[in-house]
């Protein structure tokens, strides 16, 4: 029998909340035999058949969900997004060359000071304090940027970027908040990373989307485990990858596959977020502080009337069963963040506990 999930709004872990049972379900079934094995998914060794069938599938289910096209690898890395913030540059630049950052918020932030310890790095637009994006048609790109990088979702200020600006340089993008949120043109990007926890699976692996082309550049010379390229080579496989993450992964892109794909959860994601945005709009009570254009699909901050509220808010809303929704400590306030793990009836329990929070104040 199910237990009855918390709803958890919390920007990290996704996997572990009101999930797609689906996935936890079977993980849970096969936790201490995996097909038939006799062992678990963490126990069998990355080399054998059965887990290089595992990894392949899931790289198939990602590119079928993705579209991604010919002329690009996809690579399963361990880590987080924050350590590819350096590492990326040690793949794509050398320490004379310079990257283009546009920053948008506090993980474009860390990104582009990460980079500045590797290589030149020029701000085209700093947009603090990130409560909209900066009009592209005013932005300079340097016509010699090794890469443009940039954090399609914000995940701290709720700033999400809907589209991408005309450069020369190959778009690197921090997808970790918002990938496989809705469709996007692969193709448009030289370069797709993403931490698995808000939208994949459990923490502790990269997901990389990488051109060909870049993957060749070279231009360092490093120990072959920060090498892209000899990760590439190996097919994800130069070192033990993190096999049950990976294992997760797989489970959630079959169960993306069967909910009609990432046009289907666009429409899913939309929905949530726009049903959460109209009644803060509405409520004359709460206030969103971001730019109507630049409003996050994943992570909603909004604020109460005042600060001394916000204790009350809290408290009532682990009574109702609810987690998660203390606002980030740099901003304060409070933020729900709904990735694609969310249903909308968790997103309706949280309109409802809200509408008796402000006729209570």
């Amino acid at each position: 029998m199910r237990a009855t999930p918390r709803l958890n709004f919390n920007c990290r872990h996704r996997i572990a909340c009101e999930f797609k049972w689906f996935a936890l379900e079977q993980a849970q079934a096969e936790l201490l035999n995996w097909r038939g094995v006799g062992a678990s998914v963490m126990e069998i060794s990355h080399r054998d058949a059965e887990f290089i069938e595992l990894a392949d599938q899931a790289e198939a289910d990602l590119r079928e969900l993705m579209a991604i096209p010919a002329g690009y690898q996809v690579l399963f890395l361990q880590g987080g997004a924050t350590q590819h913030f350096a590492q990326i540059p040690m793949n794509l630049a050398t320490p004379d060359q310079s990257a283009d950052y546009l920053i948008t918020g506090a993980w474009g932030q860390k990104a582009a000071k990460e980079a500045a310890t590797l290589m030149k790095v020029n701000v085209v637009a700093d947009s603090a304090p990130y409560t909209s994006a900066p009009a592209y048609s005013d932005l300079v790109f340097s016509d010699d940027a090794a890469f443009v990088h940039l954090t399609p979702n914000e995940t701290i200020h709720g700033v999400e970027l809907f589209d991408l600006p005309k450069c020369k340089a190959p778009i690197v993008a921090d997808m970790s908040s918002n990938i496989l949120s809705r469709p996007i043109n692969v193709a448009d990007y030289g370069l797709i990373y993403a931490g698995a926890q808000k939208n994949i699976g459990p923490s502790g692996i990269v997901v990389m989307i990488v051109r060909e082309d870049l993957l060749k550049r070279q231009p360092r010379k490093l120990p072959a485990i920060l090498n892209y390229a000899k990760h590439a080579d190996n097919k994800s496989m130069l070192n033990t990858p993190p096999t049950f993450g990976l294992y997760m992964a797989g489970l959630v892109f079959k169960w993306l596959k069967a909910q009609g794909g990432l046009t289907a959860m666009q429409a899913k994601n939309e929905a949530k977020a726009n049903a959460l945005y109209d009644y803060i709009d509405a409520s004359g009570f709460y206030k969103n502080p971001v730019a109507k254009a630049n409003r996050s699909c994943m992570n909603v901050p909004f604020v109460l009337p005042t600060a001394e509220m916000d204790k009350a808010f809290l408290t009532g809303a682990k009574q109702a069963n609810m987690l998660g929704l203390k606002g980030h400590r740099d901003v304060g306030g409070m933020r729900a963040s709904i990735y694609n793990a969310t249903e909308k009836s968790a997103v309706d329990a949280l309109i409802s506990y809200m509408k008796d929070f402000a006729a209570r104040a």
